[in-house]
């Protein structure tokens, strides 16, 4: 089992310095006033995973902009399958970007992170998930992707970056059918990947899903809109996608030029989640409804972690249980508890997390300060 055993976290949004020391291995609650500082923590702990964490923020965003210290960093005791890992992670002195830390050594990527823990969160801005633009379900479903396969990032990656520099080439009018066709190749290959990994993703989660029925926490039936997607799943073979999607670039080059990006592709895909018991798309069902999906899919997502690879994920669960109702509150911690796996979760009121109180660490943050309620 992962989990957190000791985090510091030194001039870090509204921090100076906060430590949380002895956490427990199952669940760890704070509690405090609306702005007291819950969210930064969490997000702090989500930083210990590769990303820009749960608020995809830039790296300079994460600096205490009280202090002249312009160099933030998060330091945590983990207990892995490996043992006790010292992690790190701050802002690099040279370049705008983040720094790791693995047993006092810089490493070389971000992905290393992933060798030894995997953060999912949940926060309260997502709840407009399946009311929102697809962009923002297309984010939501690749970062679960990525969790489960971390070459998924880097595809993704490859697959934007040929699609920009052949969206600029177009719109300036240069005639490069060499460097065209090459990057054109890069976008199939990597498209294609994109979206097999995506199907593959979509069935694994959906097997869980379907396990995991709950009067509080609905199934889900679950889809991909895209036609490289779709064409995946009916059996199609890699290599005649990337010919198709490849002849279909070139044909498109004229169109393309006019409007930017591509007609078609990965980046054109949508996540579409039903209700599966009322046939219902979750863009149609109430709020409470919506949010019961949402949780019951990121635990479907920490529960696929924890079959494929021994160990739970930690789960960051911002004002989790403001707005569930006393039967789902206690539905929820019961199956939190079978997951296994350490659980952050915040909120304003303590006795919403009564039912947790005998095997949890309790904080309170009010006013830049953590206090243990533990021996209060």
């Amino acid at each position: 089992m992962t989990f957190v055993s000791d985090i510091t976290l030194r001039n870090f949004r509204s921090y100076t310095e906060a430590c949380l020391n002895g956490l427990a291995s199952s669940f760890v609650v704070l509690t405090g006033a609306n702005g007291a500082g819950k969210t930064n923590i969490l997000e702090a702990v989500s930083l210990l995973s590769p990303g820009k964490g749960m608020r995809s923020a830039d790296s300079q965003d994460f600096q205490n902009r009280s202090f002249s210290d312009p160099f933030w960093s998060v330091f945590s005791v983990t207990q892995t399958q490996y043992g006790s890992i010292r992690i790190g992670t701050g802002r690099d002195s040279q370049k705008e970007r983040r720094s790791v830390h693995i047993q006092g050594e810089i490493v070389k990527s971000q992905t290393m992170l992933s060798d030894y823990l995997t953060c999912l969160w949940l926060t309260p801005q997502m709840d407009r998930l399946f009311i929102d633009a697809a962009s923002s379900r297309r984010k939501f479903f690749d970062r679960m992707v990525f969790h489960f396969d971390p070459g998924h990032a880097g595809r993704m990656t490859r697959y934007e970056n040929a699609m920009a520099q052949r969206s600029r080439l177009l719109k300036e009018g240069q005639n490069s059918p060499a460097w065209l066709d090459a990057l054109e190749l890069q976008m199939a290959q990597s498209g294609v990947a994109v979206a097999a990994a995506r199907v593959m993703f979509t069935e694994r989660l959906q097997a869980v899903c379907r396990t995991r029925e709950n009067a509080a926490f609905p199934v889900a039936q679950l889809a991909l809109s895209g036609q490289l997607e779709h064409l995946i799943h009916e059996g199609r073979s890699a290599l005649a996608l990337e010919d198709e999607f490849k002849a279909h670039l070139q044909s498109s080059r004229s169109e393309d030029a006019v409007y930017g990006g591509a007609a078609r592709g990965p980046h054109k895909s949508d996540f579409l989640v039903t209700y599966a018991a009322k046939n219902m798309p979750a863009s149609q069902c109430s709020t409470g409804e919506q949010k019961a999906l949402l949780i019951g899919l990121v635990l479907a997502h920490a529960d696929l972690i924890r079959m494929e690879r021994g160990a739970p994920p930690i789960l960051l669960l911002d004002e989790i249980a403001a707005h569930l109702d006393e039967v789902r509150r206690e539905d929820l911690y019961k199956l939190l508890g079978q997951i296994g796996g350490q659980v952050w979760m915040s909120g304003t009121d303590l006795y919403l997390f009564e039912k947790v109180r005998g095997e949890a660490s309790f904080f309170e943050v009010k006013n830049g300060q953590i206090l243990s309620l533990n021996h209060a």
